[in-house]
């Protein structure tokens, strides 16, 4: 059943697109794919801490998220029910392999566990940034995986408390509690000077977006790749 036209006026909207593609325009969801790559890798990786892995869950969300695109009712914004599918799937891998993140004490136990930044006037200063950048990638795979998770996806994507607490179905207060915690365990310092760059941690850069428009959208239109 074809979900009813969107109202938004934007053809480039996520409703808009949605409705196309349910009317059979397969692959208008490269649009989509490339619009929430880099969302998707990070909320895998902060989970799987593996790049590979990170990327194989993103292909498995959006074969998942396109055989069941007619039952996204809009209840949520389409991010935000990429990025559970996601979640989901990243935390079934880690039960697969017998490896769950334990709980930090205090922690409760849910089902599922923006910074400005100048722009590098010089390479020395564009070298120093990447070196920060590095820091903090490692200082943040060192954190209890469901402070990790929500370290990711509100002060690395960006997102809300509230999408925040959406997407991993937990409670705005978990996810500030977690956050809060997360920040402490960060050595203060180390924060404070990578912070210009935390934006930037984990990106999904152009070639890597291609290789999983190139896995993904040939399943979904059958069309043969090459």
């Amino acid at each position: 059943m074809l979900r009813p036209a969107p109202s938004a006026h934007d053809p480039d909207s996520d409703d808009a697109l949605i409705h196309r593609i349910l009317a059979g325009e397969s692959a208008l969801f490269e649009r989509i794919m490339r619009r929430y790559n880099q969302r998707l890798f990070r909320a895998a990786r902060a989970i799987l801490r593996d790049d590979a892995e990170a990327e194989d869950v993103m292909q498995e969300t959006y074969t998942r998220a396109f055989a069941h695109l007619g039952q996204f009712r809009g209840e949520a914004q389409l991010g935000t029910w990429l990025v559970r599918i996601a979640v989901h799937e990243a935390f079934a891998r880690v039960r697969r392999r017998r490896r769950l993140y334990p709980l930090p004490p205090g922690d409760s136990a849910e089902a599922f566990p923006m910074l400005d930044r100048p722009t590098p006037t010089d390479p020395e200063h564009e070298a120093h940034n990447a070196e920060l950048r590095k820091l903090l990638e490692r200082a943040i795979d060192e954190l209890p995986g469901t402070y990790r998770t929500v370290f990711v996806l509100r002060e690395v994507e960006g997102l809300s408390t509230a999408t925040t607490a959406e997407c991993l179905r937990v409670s705005e207060e978990v996810v500030k509690t977690r956050l809060s915690r997360a920040r402490l365990r960060l050595r203060e310092e180390l924060y404070e000077r990578a912070g210009v760059v935390a934006g930037d941690a984990f990106t999904f850069g152009a070639e890597r977006c291609d290789r999983i428009v190139a896995a993904v959208l040939p399943r979904l239109t059958g069309e043969p790749t090459g």
